[in-house]
This record gives C-alpha cells, sequence and structure tokens, in this order.
C-alpha cells in the first residue's frame, strides 16, 4: 500500500478565532466546534482539513512549541475570478484580519493575494487573470 494524502493540519492557538477566519471562506464549521480541541472539515474532493489547539499537541507532544521565523503552511483558496479575488482580500482585511500581499497580477498569469490566518499562516487567494483574448 502507498500512503496517500488525507489531511492537512494546523495548530492554533485560539480555535474559534481561527474557524472563524475559514468560515468567512467559505469553509461550513459548526459554530459549536469553536469550544472544541481538535476540528475535522472535509473539502470537496475528501481531503481534511484538521485544526488541533497548541494544548492538544502538547498533550501528546510535551516538547512542541509555536513555530518561529515564518511560515510553515500555506493554504491556497481558488476564486472564480480576478474581481472575487480583490473582495475576498477586502473582505478579511476590513474585518480585521492581517492582509500580506494585496491583490496583483502576477507575472505567472494570476490575480494572486495572501492574507494571514489568526495564527500567522499565510493563505493565497487566486484566480486566472485575464487574457487580451477575453478583453476581445
Amino acid at each position: 500500500m502507498t500512503p496517500r494524502p488525507d489531511a492537512i493540519g494546523l495548530v492554533v492557538a485560539d480555535m474559534a478565532a481561527s474557524l472563524a477566519f475559514y468560515r468567512r471562506l467559505g469553509l461550513d464549521i459548526p459554530t459549536d466546534a469553536d469550544t472544541a480541541p481538535h476540528v475535522q472539515h472535509t473539502l470537496a474532493g475528501g481531503l481534511r482539513l484538521l485544526w488541533d489547539t497548541e494544548e492538544t499537541v502538547r498533550s501528546f507532544d510535551p516538547e512542541w512549541t509555536r513555530p518561529t521565523g515564518g511560515d510553515r503552511i500555506g493554504l491556497c483558496f481558488a476564486c472564480d475570478g480576478p474581481a472575487e479575488v480583490d473582495s475576498v482580500y477586502a473582505g478579511l482585511t476590513e474585518a480585521g484580519y492581517r492582509g500580506h500581499l494585496k491583490p496583483w497580477d502576477a507575472f505567472w498569469g494570476q490575480r494572486y493575494a495572501v492574507v494571514l490566518d489568526p495564527d500567522g499562516n499565510g493563505v493565497s487567494l487566486f484566480a486566472d487573470a485575464p487574457t487580451e483574448s477575453d478583453a476581445s
């Protein structure tokens, strides 16, 4: 048997704050999960996104410490178009989340932006940028 990707795990300082951020990105996570030490959400296609509080991780790994010095993981959310990248970025930053890269037309052909979740993880928002043929 070959291992296969099944889940992406996030260790969070504040479960409610983290889940509130990801709800704003469209994940349907029940609000009663805000006080849970572990939360799972199955994404389209079956991949799971997992959240564990720092306390939960320390319960089985007492030597665990919060990472420092930059991003350890990045999550990417596809948007329906460039305008949605701008709109979602604006909505999140207006709600108080920290923007890292304002929306821009990336050289690789996407409208692209990055917002930081409450734990400082970069969350990319992207959509294919319109081509010249789209404008005609």
